[in-house]
């Protein structure tokens, strides 16, 4: 077998795995918390960052655009889980934070998260763990080079 064939075989299992986890969290979340991987994925970036993010610099964080943030957002708000307060000096833009609800929220939505994956991956010891994280991270941080050094020479 070449090895493009062994890397193409790695890259489907990866994402089989990926995919499986995914879907089981999807079905936990709706199932046990009433909510979305979009939502907690949100409520955690907002979580990591308590002084709180623009809605560009969120957006950034996720990946993902302004108009797939904004929709969770006001839905966040509306529940009172997250506030949102103007940015001084520019009048387009607005912060977001969990409110002390949402950090509480996030909090038990997060516990239930690391107790499902911990389950999922429970054949995993964490030696191995820590070193397939290792070698992700690596992976990780070639490819973010190779993207950013293949924007730069556009």
């Amino acid at each position: 077998m070449t090895a493009a064939k062994d890397r193409v075989r790695l890259w489907l299992r990866l994402l089989k795995v990926v995919r499986g986890i995914e879907q089981e969290l999807r079905e936990n979340l709706r199932r046990e918390h009433n909510t979305t991987l979009p939502r907690f994925d949100v409520m955690s970036a907002l979580s990591r960052h308590p002084e709180g993010l623009k809605m560009s610099q969120l957006s950034g964080v996720l990946r993902v655009s302004n108009g797939n943030v904004t929709g969770i957002a006001d839905r966040l708000s509306e529940e009172g889980l997250v506030e949102r307060s103007p940015v001084p000096g520019d009048r387009r833009a607005i912060m977001l934070r969990l409110t002390p609800a949402g950090q509480k929220e996030f909090a038990r939505q997060a516990r239930a998260h690391e107790d499902w994956i911990d389950t999922l991956l429970a054949g995993v010891s964490p030696a191995d763990a820590r070193a397939m994280a290792v070698r992700l991270q690596a992976f990780a941080a070639a490819a973010e080079f190779k993207e950013k050094e293949t924007a730069d020479a556009q």
